[in-house]
């Protein structure tokens, strides 16, 4: 049996005798396509472009010559999976210049040798093979770190849910409203250069936005009433702690996911009007991924028990947020909230806390098993072993500098017997999170209030 032809060739010159030349030469080895002017060449091109694996051009030809082939070919970007090579009688030094500076890969003079040309077409299709064979292994080596950033992700997100003794089912429903939200503003405001890789891309680091709460004492963090000024103030400072522990995972290959983590877990607290945190942006100056993710926050803060205080119907919630009670949004993403409330309900009632065992186990509530050796995700996290937890970490987190800032947060949020000990060295009594504060100007409505400025 012969052997399976796998690459084809595109002969494009007019003179039949230059074709059955080159046909002699390669039809045991390849497949072969022929055209006898440009504009039939092009025609073969758009037909069979993800076969083609070289072409052999001749440059003097009728309808369209073969600098008008190169050209076309080079603004289609035909060029990068189907090389050419020019087979021409001008061999001057110009027209050399002139194919090259159009795209082509080599050139061969008339009349011409055939095991020259043989000789140089192989080499293309060999280094074809090769560039083919290395974009998968980068595309497979992609897919693993993908999934290894994935479950990196997924242990730290879990890590401070089950601190803050929120439901595991908090992330995925953040990520759902943020994509949900998303491809809304994609379809209405074209202006936010919004496709589907950037809409998942953000979906999927939504999960960071509160990593900055594995630094906050419990005391704090899980304290049922309200805090103190003082404590608000460190419950703040969570955006810029959970950006230091994202600044550690910067060997992540995923270094746009990196960015939008960034930019959502330091701006999710800002507000249109300028009276958000850390840094008080305004406007469009807050990263439209951080804007939408506030929202989503929000939303399912309200709409879920908490420890400080018990869900309101999600009616209720659309109206606190569209009337500004939880501070003041982008009317556009407003407007594309309205759009999407009815679906977001249903989110929230498909993933609501306390879910089965099995629902659990797809959304975190197995890596707390693993971390606490209980799968109620009401455990209290003080009763982790923080060497196991570190433990299982590291077998995740290869990154040694992120294990020992972890590790120094979760040591400075250590209770025992009631008491907060400081125990990591340049930590504050206090940490980072989100604020469970009622602002002292929230005369009415303060219950309410509370809800929204705690996201």
């Amino acid at each position: 049996m012969g052997t399976t032809k796998q690459e084809t060739i595109l002969i494009a010159d007019d003179a039949e005798i230059n074709r059955a030349i080159l046909r002699n030469l390669f039809e045991t080895e390849y497949n072969l396509l022929e055209a006898e002017n440009g504009e039939q060449a092009m025609m073969l091109l758009r037909q069979y472009h993800d076969s083609i694996t070289v072409v052999l051009l001749d440059l003097v030809m009728p309808e369209k010559d073969g600098y008008e082939v190169l050209e076309e070919m080079r603004q289609g970007e035909l060029l990068y999976h189907a090389p050419v090579i020019v087979i021409t009688a001008d061999d001057s030094n110009d027209n050399r210049v002139k194919v090259f500076e159009l795209g082509a890969s080599d050139i061969i003079a008339k009349p011409f040798e055939p095991d020259v040309v043989k000789s140089r077409v192989k080499n293309i299709i060999e280094l074809g093979r090769y560039r083919r064979s290395l974009e998968a292994l980068v595309e497979e080596q992609a897919v693993r770190a993908q999934e290894s950033n994935a479950a990196v992700i997924d242990m730290l997100s879990s890590v401070i849910e089950y601190r803050s003794l929120e439901s595991g089912q908090h992330i995925r429903r953040i990520r759902m409203f943020t994509k949900i939200l998303l491809e809304d503003v994609a379809e209405n405001y074209q202006e936010y250069n919004l496709d589907g890789r950037k809409i998942r891309l953000i979906a999927e680091a939504s999960s960071m936005h509160d990593i900055g709460k594995i630094a906050i004492p419990d005391r704090i963090l899980n304290k049922p009433g309200r805090l103190t000024d003082e404590e608000f103030e460190v419950m703040k400072t969570h955006t810029l702690k959970g950006c230091e522990i994202l600044s550690g995972l910067d060997r992540l290959q995923d270094r746009e996911y990196l960015q939008y983590a960034y930019q959502i877990c330091r701006y999710h607290h800002e507000r249109w009007d300028g009276r958000g945190y850390p840094d008080g942006l305004k406007g469009s100056t807050i990263p439209i991924c951080a804007q939408v993710v506030a929202i989503a926050d929000c939303y399912d803060a309200l709409t879920t028990d908490r420890v400080y205080k018990k869900a309101i119907p999600p009616g209720q919630a659309c109206s606190m947020i569209l009337n500004g009670e939880c501070g003041t949004f982008s009317q556009r993403l407003l407007e594309s909230f309205k759009n999407v409330r009815a679906s977001f309900a249903q989110l929230s009632e498909q993933y609501a806390d306390g879910l089965s065992a099995e629902q659990g186990r797809e959304t975190g509530v197995y890596a707390h098993e693993k971390i606490t050796g209980n799968p109620d995700t009401n455990t209290d996290f003080d009763t982790v072993n923080h060497s196991k937890l570190i433990e299982v970490l590291s077998r995740t987190v290869k990154d040694g500098r992120v294990i020992s800032l972890i590790h120094k947060y979760l040591k400075a949020g250590v209770m025992e017997d009631g008491g907060f000990h400081a125990a990591a060295e340049g930590v504050p009594q206090g940490g980072l999170c989100k604020a469970q504060h009622r602002p002292p100007y929230a005369k009415q409505n303060t219950m309410q209030r509370m809800y929204c400025f705690s996201l």
